[in-house]
């Protein structure tokens, strides 16, 4: 059956799906950086560190994410939108990637060391199709911060509009500024010092 004679129903099916595999196609599992390019599309204002991958926004220029909620691996709500008035850091990863585990005991401890200062830190776990693993891959390395659970890259792919700095692979990091903002993002895996250098510059602003 064609698409153009599918009944409205299973068209808005199909082509959700299609939506989808798209963003699965464009989210580069495991990505590296982004080679000192600005990403999103559209005309943007970044500025991006070709040494470091690490791409960031004037205060004045950055744009707001979408909705970014959902349910964790724990089973529980949480609503970025709730963060607001602190610098939230949003980790892209899945239990498979190798970049991941790499770069996951510099999060965990960047994490416990900026405990009780206005940052949260918030990851998005994506392509895991079964939680356990995604659940064992936190226990390991010991993360103590929540990750929206987003196997199929809904979040990922409605969460970050056009135009902004968005998670274009796996593991990504976007950095959002104390008014909710997108302010920064890298595309490769962090090591403490790249990830500091995200996060301190926004704790900074007034």
């Amino acid at each position: 059956m064609s698409l153009s004679r599918a009944p409205r129903r299973t068209r808005r099916t199909l082509v959700a799906v299609g939506m989808l595999s798209v963003a699965a196609l464009t989210l580069s599992a495991c990505g590296g950086d982004d080679n000192g390019k600005s990403g999103g599309g559209g005309n943007t204002n970044f500025v991006t560190n070709p040494g470091g991958g690490i791409s960031t926004v004037a205060k004045g220029e950055r744009g707001a994410p979408g909705k970014l909620a959902g349910e964790t691996l724990e089973g529980k709500q949480l609503d970025v939108a709730d963060l607001k008035g602190k610098v939230v850091v949003l980790n892209v990863w899945g239990s498979w990637c190798g970049p991941c585990r790499a770069e996951a005991p510099h999060f965990a401890k960047v994490s416990k060391d900026l405990k009780g200062q206005d940052v949260e830190f918030v990851g998005i776990n994506t392509r895991d199709f079964n939680k356990q693993p995604a659940i064992a891959f936190e226990e390991d390395y010991g993360v103590p911060y929540p990750s929206l659970y987003d196997p199929q890259g809904k979040l990922i792919l409605f969460g970050f509009p056009k135009g902004t700095l968005n998670p274009q692979g796996i593991p990504s990091t976007v950095v959002l500024d104390k008014e909710g903002k997108i302010a920064a993002r890298s595309l490769m895996a962090l090591d403490e010092k790249k990830l500091r250098s995200m996060i301190e510059p926004l704790l900074k602003e007034k």
